[in-house]
């Protein structure tokens, strides 16, 4: 790889440094999305594999793409390539894009030579990432959308339907269950506040969701879910997959545990986790073992601190590793269809008996007028 960098420079003249200005635009490195790069990484190590060199290979992606942001960075990208600097510096340039460990892992196979085959694991690690991500969007959507649903059928009888028996109930209304009687009242308050009531609601989800944009507000929630015992898991196990997969792709391509460590800090979402393996990392530094660190950390599992310990001392962590990222992922999966299953019947039941409710209230007292009046 070296060679052919040398034979690309001698051969091409670099590109305007005016270019190359507009080019590194942040805003236009940001447009750049999760499939974009996918979509580069595999086409990259398709034409690696296939005997192209690096520059050429970039030429080749650069006139086939119709996007104008990854063909801004195709640009930049060339022109480094043109200048003889190293391909992983070279993605260094554009964070926005590619991560620590996506600059580590290509850095590595540049020295090996073997960068089509990390290209092509990267991509699949991607994919695993997304059809997890995917997996968990799946299970909490369908709950979700039935806890709005229920929100909103109450909102609209409350809203539309019990006010056009409001003078009926009048005539009765010491004779009406005391459910009848609470609603009418919550309808009242709805009609007459409602619409500050969601202003007020609004605001407030605005204020909680900028406070959990900031490290405090963040570190709260995080520690928050990791207390709740079945929230726990999830979060855990999904923290935990990221961690192995991207130790095991890491150390298995010769990256330094170091970087590997600081590309799992990145990876990882809950801060806690972030805290977890900054407290690895400062371990590692100062010569102790990542199992020791694994160890201390509460939230993560026995077997896996011991297969962690183990795989360390016989220096097969890399594979462990992604033995352990296998089997958690497929726990976590399994794990959230059950969730998925559990939560429909139990939001349908809090569906029906909500419903129920509202109808009780409103027919219950109009038997009651029928019953009078014959």
């Amino acid at each position: 790889m070296a060679l052919e960098l040398q034979e690309v420079s001698a051969d091409v003249k670099p590109r305007a440094s005016g270019a190359r200005e507009f080019t590194l635009s942040s805003l236009t490195r940001a447009k750049v999305g999760d499939n974009e790069r996918m979509f580069f990484t595999e086409q990259l190590a398709l034409l690696l594999e296939t005997g192209a060199n690096l520059y050429n290979a970039l030429l080749a992606l650069k006139g086939q793409n119709d996007n104008p942001a990854v063909e801004a960075m195709l640009e930049t990208l060339t022109a480094d390539i043109a200048e003889g600097r190293p391909f992983s510096e070279a993605l260094a340039k554009h964070p926005e894009v590619f991560s620590a460990n996506y600059v580590n892992l290509v850095a590595a196979s540049e020295k090996g030579g073997f960068m089509h085959t990390v290209l092509y694991e990267l991509k699949a690690m991607e994919e695993k990432r997304g059809e997890l991500k995917r997996t968990v969007v799946s299970s909490l959507s369908y709950p979700a959308f039935l806890l709005a649903f229920s929100g909103a059928v109450v909102v609209f009888v409350l809203l539309v339907v019990f006010p056009k028996f409001g003078d009926l109930f009048t005539s009765i209304y010491d004779e009406l269950p005391i459910t009848t009687k609470a609603l009418m009242r919550v309808s009242d308050v709805l009609r007459a506040y409602g619409i500050y009531i969601f202003i007020g609601l609004g605001g407030s989800i605005a204020m909680l969701a900028q406070w959990m944009a900031t490290p405090g507000g963040r570190d709260s929630v995080d520690r928050t879910l990791l207390g709740i015992p079945f929230a726990r898991d999830i979060v855990a196990e999904l923290n935990l997959v990221q961690v192995l997969r991207v130790m095991s792709l890491s150390l298995g391509n010769g990256v330094a545990m170091i970087e590997t460590l600081h590309a799992c800090r990145d990876v990882v979402s809950n801060s806690v986790f972030k805290q977890f393996i900054g407290r690895v990392e400062g371990l590692v530094q100062e010569g102790g073992r990542i199992a020791q660190g694994f160890e201390q950390a509460r939230f993560v599992p026995t077997i896996a601190k011991t297969m962690i310990a183990t795989a360390e001392e016989s220096g097969n962590l890399a594979r462990v590793s992604g033995r352990l990222a296998d089997y958690y992922e497929q726990e976590l999966t399994q794990r959230l269809k059950t969730v998925s299953k559990m939560a429909e019947p139990i939001m349908l039941l809090v569906m029906g008996t909500v419903v129920g409710l509202l109808v009780s209230s409103l027919i219950l007292p109009i038997f009651k007028l029928a019953r009078a009046v014959s």
